[in-house]
């Protein structure tokens, strides 16, 4: 269930659920999703399904990573990329094969050590991984091209507004920790933040704090 037979299903099951830009599909064929989840689940990684990674995180169901990857690349390739929430290291890995640079930030300790170990497996040299409180952001290396969330801010934090690019986009799922959430992109501009809802979703809530 790890082979290449099984990715090609799963990326022909996207292709199924309406994701359509080729490189998306390329790089989720060619990415290995069982190496991070924990072995005991890596029969179960090329389902379309998230899986549990600990500390009460989860890697997302491989449509929504697809689905959020697709629409950062809407319009346009970004270059620089900062992630909130690495996780286990999935959706970095994919942004990193299809733009020039992805930050990524994670407030667990651990989790980051695992995420790091695959990456560095993979040989992926244009990701910078921070151990930091997602909700702040990462001034150093603003403004960010397009900045992505893979945790659920309630509201989304001003400090990630304002370190957005003019005329970049962010993409974050917004809303209760209940599961009524909803995916949305907001475009910068020089008049005002420009809101588009993408639809709901349900992802793990975005929490304050670092865990060593």
């Amino acid at each position: 269930m790890t082979s290449q037979r099984a990715r090609d299903r799963l990326a022909g099951r996207l292709r199924e659920l309406g994701i359509r830009d080729p490189r998306v599909l390329e790089v989720i064929r060619a990415t290995p999703r069982h190496l991070f989840v924990d072995e005991a689940l890596a029969h179960r990684a090329y389902e379309n399904t998230a899986l549990p990674i600990g500390f009460g995180q989860t890697i997302s169901q491989p449509y929504i990573v697809a689905r959020m990857t697709e629409a950062l690349l809407a319009e346009a390739t970004p270059q620089m990329v900062l992630e909130v929430g690495t996780g286990s290291g999935y959706q970095a890995a994919v942004l990193a094969q299809l733009v020039e640079r992805v930050i990524s930030l994670e407030r667990i300790r651990p989790l980051q050590r695992q995420a790091r170990e695959v990456l560095s497996l993979m040989r992926l040299q244009n990701i910078s991984l921070r151990h930091v409180d997602g909700h702040h952001g990462w001034p150093e290396n603003a403004p960010y091209d397009a900045i992505l969330l893979t945790a659920a801010p309630r509201v989304i934090p001003e400090a990630l507004l304002l370190q957005l690019a003019m005329g970049g986009q962010l993409l974050a799922p917004v809303g209760e920790e209940s599961g009524a959430q909803t995916l949305v992109r907001i475009t910068r501009t020089p008049e005002a933040y420009v809101r588009q809802d993408l639809g709901p979703v349900s992802f793990v809530p975005l929490l304050p704090g670092e865990v060593p």
